[in-house]
């Protein structure tokens, strides 16, 4: 299974970018994401693509693209950005795209918003991934995921889906079943991974992540947050969902902590 993981990038500059491709180089990762969230956004983000497609050709890269930190302006100048994004994806296909609202959806421009748009451009075929969190309804009560879901399916451009991590796996289990029993093409399924730590422990007690739901039995426990991460790898493993590493893993000891987890699978 660890040919098939996805691991997400984090860099502050070019420089941190490239010693990490080193990294993943030397350690025979081929598949990265790179996120759109912080600095990582709008001028950086595209420096960061040129950057990649110029001198690392050899990487399968999935580029997160968010409607909230790429806004600019007014949400006419914002789909046009989207659009040109799109459209040098369209003619290179050098990567992929996930295509999310943000943490804070604009007005108007959410996914739902701009996929009916796209779908009305001519001579524009592009396939994007979305984010699905199964874990809204029962934790945020937010009943409104599947219906959110059905509509972006039904664009017609949706070829990968994009779970957000959390640690109810029975939930996660009801809303993959919900998946299956919609889409009826072969849809690409991934899956957010969290390795815990002490100190990532202690940041999300302090500030948890919106949408991200963690029990506080493993938020108190290391040990049994470890149990955790192993069932939903062996989850991810038995539903053909590739895992998507968010936990930093550039240096030797991180990388082989992270692979430990698949290797000891219940």
């Amino acid at each position: 299974m660890n040919n098939n993981l996805r691991f997400e990038l984090s860099f502050k500059n070019i420089s941190q970018l490239e010693n990490k491709l080193n990294f993943c180089k030397l350690n025979k990762i081929k598949n990265i994401n790179i996120p759109c969230k912080g600095i990582i956004k709008k001028d950086f983000l595209n420096s960061t693509i040129k950057h990649i497609s110029k001198y690392h050709k050899e990487f399968n890269v999935t580029y997160h693209y968010s409607l909230y930190h790429q806004y600019s302006q007014n949400k006419e100048k914002s789909y046009q950005d989207l659009l040109d994004f799109l459209k040098n994806y369209y003619l290179n296909r050098k990567y992929e795209i996930l295509i999310v609202s943000g943490s804070n959806k604009k007005k108007n421009f959410d996914v739902l918003n701009v996929l009916s748009k796209i779908k009305e451009e001519k001579n524009l075929k592009v396939k994007l991934g979305i984010a699905y969190n199964p874990y809204l309804t029962k934790y945020y009560n937010d009943i409104t995921e599947r219906e959110r879901f059905d509509r972006k399916l039904s664009s017609g451009l949706i070829n990968s889906i994009w779970f957000q991590y959390g640690t109810d796996i029975k939930e996660l289990q009801n809303e993959l079943n919900y998946i299956n029993k919609t889409t009826n093409e072969k849809i690409h399924l991934f899956g957010s991974l969290l390795i815990p730590s002490i100190q990532f422990l202690a940041r999300f007690k302090f500030r948890p992540w919106k949408g991200v739901y963690i029990s506080e039995k493993f938020l108190c426990s290391k040990d049994d947050f470890y149990d955790f991460t192993r069932e939903l790898v062996q989850f991810y493993e038995n539903n053909n969902i590739t895992p998507v590493i968010e936990t930093d893993f550039a240096s030797s000891d991180k990388l082989a902590f992270i692979y430990s987890f698949f290797r000891n699978k219940r």
